[in-house]
This record gives C-alpha cells, structure tokens and sequence, in this order.
C-alpha cells in the first residue's frame, strides 16, 4: 500500500514538533458518526497566519482505522471490492469535482501502513457551513407540499447530478436524500445548489445501466417514499435522467420497495435506535 500525506502548511504549523499523520488521526471533535474502524468529527483547528496562530476555522475529518481481515474476506467473498479506507472518498470528491457535481471541498488527506486491514487513513473537508438535508427539507412534503415550481426545479437538479455521476461511470452506494444538501443562505435565496455528500463508498468505471447503478436509483426513490413524491415526478426526473430501459426501471422499484419494508422492519428500528444511543 502506498503511503500519502498532504496536509496544507497552515495547519501542519499548528501541530510544532508532532508529527502531522499522527496528529491527524487524534484529533477530537464533535461525532457525527463512529462505527467500527471509523469515525466521523466536525473540528476545530488553529490555523496559522502569518506565522502566528489564531484563525479558527471548523471542518469535518473522516478516520479509517482498519477495516480488519474479516471485512476484508466478507467483501471478496461477495466479489465485492473492499472499501480500505480514505483513499476512496479523497478520489470520489477529485472525481465529482473534475466532472462538476458539487461536494464537500477538499482540505487534506493522509494514508499509511503495508497492511490492508490495518491501514489507517484520513480525509479532511471544509465545513459546509449551515445546511440541510432533502431529507429534513422534504420531510413534510407529504402534508405540507412546495410549490410545483419548486419541486420541479429540485427534481430536475437531483436527476442532473445523477445523470452526470452514473454517466461517467460512478455509483455513490448510499444515494439517499439525506446525502443531497444545500446552503441554507442559497436556499432563502431561492437558488437551488445541491451539493452531494459522504463519499466514502463511491464506485467507478461502472456500467451506467448495470446492476450497482440500479441499486444506486432504489435507494434514492427507497429514501423519497415518505417524503411526498409521486409518479409526476420521478416521470420528470427521468426525462433529466440517463436513457434506461423498462426492465431497469421495473428492477429500480422492486429493491426500492424491499428497501422501504426492510427500513420499518422492527429489527431494522431497533438497531438504528441502539446506533442513534451510541452518538448521544
């Protein structure tokens, strides 16, 4: 495995002595997730200036810990590819950036270690400020819908960006509303920027109508079924979307739908409650 490190001056000048990988890989902040072998922090960080601390700026840090042989063999035993670490979502947001989806900007990144499942890694992001989810801004849509303007105008923007993204051969593997954001500043202005988020699974040089694009698409309409959605609109999300065939789309809705009872499972509920627990 190679071994990478590229961290800004600005911020290597805040750790002294330290070393920066190490560094890196300590610092705390506020949790927004932690499963095992990695974690999720909004941080704070001391930039220099002119040689002297004193600007504080936030960003989120994704830590890889080592995924463990066990992952390992699980995943090739699936023929799927391992994810080892945050190599993939440093490449993702390159890849997004370079074919003009919008994410989260890249700040820093770091790789070390010879063994896969014990590689560590980091990917450091800027802060996106305030934002919300389509998932919270489409949570009550089915009582309180928008105006049709409006709801056209993001149905188009999500098809736009999963044209482009499934076009050039990427899948996003947790493409769920919770994963489209937007400023709040843009949205009171009534601009609609979404911006595409949590890259850490991504896929590339895949077939744009094969099988992890369809399951790409089940979970984006899986993620909308309580959200106020209906027929209207994912047929016009499909007039912005890639040219796909009937059996693609009949295949899309049959995993959505197993998605959806999974998800309310009571199995299901009372992991997601144990995993919601941990983070309090």
């Amino acid at each position: 495995m190679k071994n990478y490190l590229n961290v800004p001056a600005e911020i290597t000048e805040q750790f002294a002595s330290k070393d920066v990988f190490d560094a890196m890989m300590q610092l705390n902040g506020k949790t927004f997730r932690d499963v095992r072998g990695r974690k999720t922090m909004q941080v704070t960080l001391n930039l220099a200036n002119n040689g002297v601390g004193g600007v504080e700026k936030s960003y989120f840090i994704k830590q890889h810990f080592g995924v463990g042989w066990g992952e390992i063999f699980k995943n090739l035993l699936s023929f799927k590819k391992p994810i080892l670490g945050a190599m993939t979502e440093m490449n993702a947001i390159q890849t997004l950036t370079n074919i003009g989806i919008a994410t989260t900007p890249l700040v820093a990144f770091g790789q070390r270690g010879c063994n896969p499942a014990t590689l560590q890694s980091f990917v450091l992001t800027e802060d996106l400020g305030e934002i919300i989810s389509l998932e919270e801004l489409c949570a009550d849509w089915q009582k309180n819908p928008p105006t049709p303007a409006f709801k056209q105008q993001l149905i188009v923007a999500m098809a736009e960006i999963a044209k482009k993204m499934h076009g050039a051969g990427l899948c996003h593997r947790d493409f769920y509303l919770c994963h489209f954001v937007l400023k709040k500043a843009d949205l009171n202005a009534g601009k609609i920027n979404l911006i595409l988020i949590d890259l850490h699974r991504m896929l590339t040089e895949q077939n744009p109508h094969g099988n992890t694009v369809m399951k790409d698409m089940a979970g984006l309409i899986f993620s909308a079924k309580d959200c106020g959605f209906n027929a209207v609109d994912w047929a016009l999300f499909k007039q912005y979307y890639l040219p796909q065939s009937a059996k693609f789309w009949k295949k899309v809705e049959s995993r959505a739908e197993k998605l959806y009872q999974k998800f309310h499972s009571k199995k299901f509920q009372a992991r997601l409650t144990v995993e919601k627990s941990a983070l309090r």
